[in-house]
């Protein structure tokens, strides 16, 4: 499959203050991107080992700026991972920061899928691109998967009033249209993705952080900031997607 860009350029504007507009907006939370990325890496991580999955091949969707993928390599120990991206100036940098023999970054619209990753990460990437583009991204990353791998699509909850005020506070947020856990899940069983897995989590600020104790208990229910929607590529791809 060829690949395409299903998103504008709009982030190549906002690389060089990506991680200070990022914290300036999760500052009313009490903690930056790092607790969060690590709160979504450690949970899959966890989730898979359920499974008794252990991706060899990752790949980091709509990677930005490449901040996720030094954990992928930590928690995970795969052979690679490459993070794809639609932003030429995000990928430069991402190269510039985080390349090595182990981790490479490419721009999605010269990354041709080869249908050799066991495992495909995506946060918050959904919210950005256009909706009659959502197919068009899960052809990719169908293409991209093996059989029987792994799609970890993690996007922000718009039924979280504190999600919805951290994205208005944040200038690539404001205009994104967001989608429900069920929106996702539907979008993906579309595709012929089968859907393993539901959770929601981040539900308690720093401020209360001594409650964070229940969370794994309450991600079943969709208070949480984030969900997560674990979803495996099974059978061939549909002719609806």
């Amino acid at each position: 499959m060829k690949a395409e860009t299903i998103q504008s350029h709009e982030f190549d504007h906002y690389v060089r203050d990506y991680d200070q507009l990022l914290d300036q907006g999760l500052a009313a939370t009490g903690e930056g991107k790092e607790y969060f990325a690590t709160g979504r890496i450690d949970w899959l991580k966890a989730c898979l080992e359920q499974l008794r999955v252990f991706p060899r091949r990752i790949m980091d969707y709509g990677c930005g700026t490449g901040l996720a993928v030094p954990l992928l390599l930590d928690r995970f120990a795969p052979e690679s991972v490459v993070g794809v991206d639609p932003s030429p100036k995000s990928i430069k940098r991402a190269n510039r920061d985080f390349g090595s023999v182990r981790a490479m970054f490419r721009n999605s619209s010269r990354y041709a899928p080869q249908e050799d990753v066991d495992l495909v990460y995506c946060n918050g990437v959904f919210h950005h691109i256009p909706v009659a583009d959502r197919r068009t991204a899960l052809r990719f990353i169908w293409h991209s998967l093996k059989q029987g791998g792994y799609f970890a699509l993690w996007e922000n909850n718009p039924w979280n009033l504190g999600t919805r005020y951290v994205m208005s506070r944040v200038p690539f947020d404001r205009d994104a249209v967001t989608l429900t856990a069920p929106e996702a899940t539907r979008l993906l069983q579309t595709a012929g993705f089968h859907i393993v897995r539901t959770d929601y989590l981040f539900i308690f600020p720093k401020s209360l952080s001594l409650l964070r104790w229940m969370e794994p208990h309450l991600s079943p229910y969709p208070f949480g900031a984030q969900y997560l929607v674990l979803a495996r590529k099974a059978g061939s791809l549909s002719n609806r997607a």
